[in-house]
């Protein structure tokens, strides 16, 4: 076992050089000690042109500041409230990737690794340690970069899965600062009726991959009933650890891993991080392994759940952007549309209310100017709003418009159905589903 040597933050960040490309760990495990140390240098004048990389981060990100231009660029791979309104400015930046293709990026070189920096759990007695909440692509950048900063932090739980030897790290540096958590309000009665519809088609036995936030708590809520649920997904809350308390999520029929709780990163309440940690029932793992289809298929009933900024009327989601402006990114939307589909038994649902909070339809004849389509529509399978449920697949253009506008907001059918008659012609009306 690598005896550790402790340093401080602004020691260990003295071996970033200027055009170095870093890679952060990422939502709940952004070791924030090491980025405070590099404004530290940035502030000094000995640093210029850092790239960052990471999932979306919770917490500050100076990175991604006006103050830093031409010292710090962000380039991430997906993008969170903290570094949206500054992407869109022009001062940071969006990689779209597929989140299961993120780790390639670093081990096929497509896209380099100087340095990473990551936060671990404290070490077992064989010298290896967890990435607790953050494993997602941190493992290959760890893997794949020239220097890599082990965060050891007593609050990053010790997850089973992939973990990573101390040997692969070049420093060490204490933090004893609390994860970032998250608490999720209490779902809206909009949001309780998609529950409802989504928790329709999610039948026994099944396999479950859902996000985070107010739907997919709305949802788990749906579900309390259900019986043998598993789990295999790119991440999860406190709705899933509900159910799993309950005895509703298990994992009994899961072909892989069966039994076991999978996801590669987390955000939630320190409910969520203490359930992980030394949980034999718990599987943090490679991005790589979660979102891999072949891997998702090989689950029966996998039901992937996920939403949409927009819809057109043919089945085209949107789901990164609103127009041109970046809201999120492609995130694992299409890894698992695609393994669901494969699936014995499986679903792809997106799910997603009518109409914005500001009373904008959601389903839309076109989408906006410079939208972008995440998942194009020859995938796009179950769309649900609180008003229903409908299967676009094995439909065409003319039928699925019919169906979109049935699940629309009542005020905007109308709209609707006069810009399909537009856009299809004068057979519209004489058409049915």
């Amino acid at each position: 076992m690598k005896q550790i040597h402790y340093v401080s933050a602004d020691e260990a960040v003295r071996i970033v050089k200027s055009h170095d490309h870093i890679h952060l760990s990422s939502v709940a495990s952004v070791p924030h000690i090491l980025i405070q140390a590099l404004c530290r240098r940035a502030d000094a004048g000995e640093i210029e042109d850092i790239r960052f990389h990471h999932f979306h981060t919770e917490g500050p990100a100076p990175y991604s500041e006006p103050k830093y231009a031409g010292i710090f660029f962000d380039q991430g791979f997906f993008v969170g409230p903290n570094v949206r309104k500054n992407v869109n400015a022009g001062y940071a930046d969006y990689l779209p990737v597929h989140l299961g293709e993120s780790q390639k990026l670093y081990r096929s070189g497509a896209l380099k690794c100087d340095v990473a920096m990551v936060q671990v759990s404290l070490p077992d007695e064989n010298g290896y340690v967890s990435l607790g909440t953050s494993v997602d692509c941190s493992l290959a950048a760890v893997e794949s970069a020239e220097k890599a900063i082990a965060v050891v932090n007593k609050n990053v739980p010790y997850a089973y899965g992939d973990l990573v030897s101390t040997d692969l790290f070049d420093y060490f540096v204490e933090d004893d600062t609390p994860l970032v958590t998250a608490q999720f309000a209490e779902p809206t009665p909009t949001e309780v009726l998609i529950g409802k519809n989504c928790a329709e088609l999610v039948p026994d036995g099944a396999c479950l991959q859902m996000g985070i936030g107010a739907l997919p708590n709305a949802l788990a809520t749906q579900l309390t009933h259900h019986k043998n649920l598993g789990v295999h997904t790119e991440m999860f809350a406190d709705g899933i650890l509900k159910l799993i308390k309950m005895g509703v999520v298990n994992g009994a029929n899961k072909k892989i891993d069966t039994g076991k709780v999978v996801a590669s990163f987390l955000l939630g309440s320190n409910d969520v991080y203490n359930f992980i940690d030394h949980n034999p029932n718990v599987l943090m793992k490679d991005i790589k392994y979660t979102n891999d289809p072949w891997t998702i298929a090989q689950n029966p009933n996998m039901i992937a759940i996920n939403s949409a900024t927009e819809v057109d009327l043919t089945g085209q989601i949107c789901a990164d952007s609103i127009g041109t402006r970046i809201f999120s990114g492609t995130g694992g939307q299409v890894d698992f549309v695609k393994g669901a589909t494969m699936s014995e038994g499986g679903k792809s649902l997106t799910a997603f209310a009518s109409r914005t909070k500001n009373g904008k339809n959601k389903i839309v004849s076109t989408l906006n100017p410079g939208a972008g389509v995440v998942t194009p529509r020859a995938d796009a399978h179950y769309i649900v709003t609180e008003y229903g449920s409908v299967d676009l697949y094995g439909k065409s253009l003319q039928q699925r418009a019919k169906l979109m506008i049935n699940i629309a907001h009542p005020d905007d059918r109308e709209m609707l159905d006069r810009e399909a008659f537009e856009r299809f012609g004068p057979h519209w009306h004489n058409f049915s589903i």
